[in-house]
């Protein structure tokens, strides 16, 4: 399975913030949408960063509370590695386990056109196996 059909199946929606955000505004947001990770967009829209709960957690840990009034781009992890929609999940999965990377934002042409979470993968290797477990028994009965 390609990350072009996970998109296609979950949607291309991804939260994005501006890096002069205050951590503790992108904080809320996570909290408000529910998810682990934002995109950090520059001015020109290309991925400057991403600022994930462990990132804020970490922030907090290292400067106190008062980290929360700093701007995302003292906390962000600016090294960040994308995917492209032709990628086979099973590609994306070696990329994530190896940068212990829990979301992983899709590029097309330098621009984000999604993002994929390591549930996403998990779920895409699950109905995989599932698939070839139906296949195996309908051609065993068969």
């Amino acid at each position: 399975m390609t990350v072009k059909r996970i998109l296609d199946e979950k949607g291309r929606q991804v939260v994005t913030i501006a890096p002069d955000m205050a951590v503790r505004d992108a904080a809320a947001l996570l909290a408000e949408h529910r998810i682990g990770t934002v995109v950090v967009l520059d001015e020109q829209q290309a991925i400057a960063g991403l600022l994930a709960e462990r990132d804020v957690v970490a922030a907090i840990a290292r400067y106190g509370a008062e980290c929360l009034d700093r701007p995302v781009s003292d906390v962000m992890c600016r090294d960040v590695h994308t995917c492209s929609e032709e990628m086979e999940i099973d590609a994306v999965m070696e990329i994530m386990n190896s940068r212990r990377a829990r979301h992983l934002p899709v590029a097309r042409n330098g621009r984000l056109v999604g993002i994929v979470s390591i549930g996403d993968a998990v779920r895409s290797h699950i109905r995989a196996i599932e698939h070839e477990a139906r296949e195996i028994k309908a051609y065993i009965a068969g």
